[in-house]
């Protein structure tokens, strides 16, 4: 039996978290850059932008989500934006996902909010079948689309 325990994270964990959020970028096909994965985290810290819970196998760090907080206007209610959800190789099969979730959800429900919001890779059948198996459901009624910068 695994021994993950998940909590909300605080500053102190910084160093740790960076870590993770590095190899998570990484993992989405960005460039490895510690330096720039810990000023951000440290900024959302900062300024009380996110919130992040970190996965923890004994005292090693292995998996972290973070959320943004924002509202619906149509619901008239907070809505988290599950933004980032990683764990490294060594908490994977072990449930450490299905706990950041339960206290994703956990903290959402707590803060009253309408619902939490994610967007998954499509090749990532993996996380898919993870939200899926814990209740989540694909998105049959919106499409989503973006609109970025000009480029220079």
């Amino acid at each position: 039996m695994s021994n993950i325990t998940v909590r909300q994270a605080v500053f102190s964990d910084l160093e740790a978290l960076s870590q993770l959020f590095n190899q998570y970028r990484v993992f989405q096909g960005k460039d490895s850059d510690l330096p720039a994965a810990a000023a951000f985290l440290q900024a959302r810290f900062d300024h009380g932008e996110s919130v992040v819970f970190l996965a923890s196998e004994g005292v090693a760090p292995v998996g972290f989500a973070q959320l943004y907080p924002t509202y619906s206007s149509t619901a008239l209610a907070r809505v988290f934006i599950l933004n980032d959800l990683f764990v490294h190789e060594s908490g994977r099969r072990k449930g450490t996902g299905s706990q950041l979730l339960l206290a994703v959800e956990s903290h959402a429900w707590s803060h009253g909010a309408a619902r939490v919001t994610l967007n998954v890779d499509i090749g990532n059948t993996a996380g898919q079948a993870l939200y899926e198996a814990q209740g989540w459901s694909r998105d049959a009624q919106f499409f989503m689309y973006h609109r970025f910068p000009a480029s220079s």
